[in-house]
């Protein structure tokens, strides 16, 4: 499965691939981790999203190096998306969008009924892109995240 954004001319900016338990991917998430999130996870942790049955992730590869990526956790019949996070020199480009379409088409392909997050109460730009996408407020979770301390709103999408 890939999505891919296209600029005025029609020419491929970016695509968004399948994450393999490759060390490109699996250390081109995990650098992404560092730069984006007060509590990372690690590479091995990553590789959850490498196998069958377990997790799915989508990375953005753009100019040779992963620009974006994304990862859900499947259980029965629910998708739970663990991260998006896109490098802060190629955000603004649609490249968490289409990791997000292709997390979606995924959770649909495996059957899933509905597909859930938390986002940082503070993430207005992650908080739009899911509403745009058609997940909605379902709940909140004090205090959930460190570094700092701060609220994750709990959003759902109903695929069925």
């Amino acid at each position: 499965m890939t999505d891919s954004a296209k600029n005025a001319t029609g020419k491929v900016k970016f695509r968004s691939v399948q994450m393999r338990n490759t060390d490109a991917h699996l250390d081109g998430a995990a650098e992404l981790e560092r730069l984006c999130f007060s509590s990372p996870w690690s590479r091995e942790s990553l590789k959850l999203l490498t196998n069958d049955g377990i997790g799915v992730g989508f990375v953005c590869e753009c100019e040779g190096k992963i620009a974006a990526y994304g990862g859900m956790l499947i259980a029965v019949d629910e998708g739970q998306i663990t991260n998006v996070a896109v490098h802060p020199d190629y955000r603004r480009r649609g490249m968490a969008g289409a990791i997000l379409n292709s997390l979606m088409r995924y959770a649909k392909s495996c059957h899933a009924d509905s597909v859930t997050l938390e986002v940082r109460a503070s993430n207005a730009a992650a908080i739009a892109l899911y509403k745009k996408a058609g997940f909605v407020e379902v709940g909140r979770r004090r205090a959930f995240y460190t570094k700092p301390v701060e609220d994750a709103i709990i959003m759902t999408v109903k695929l069925k």
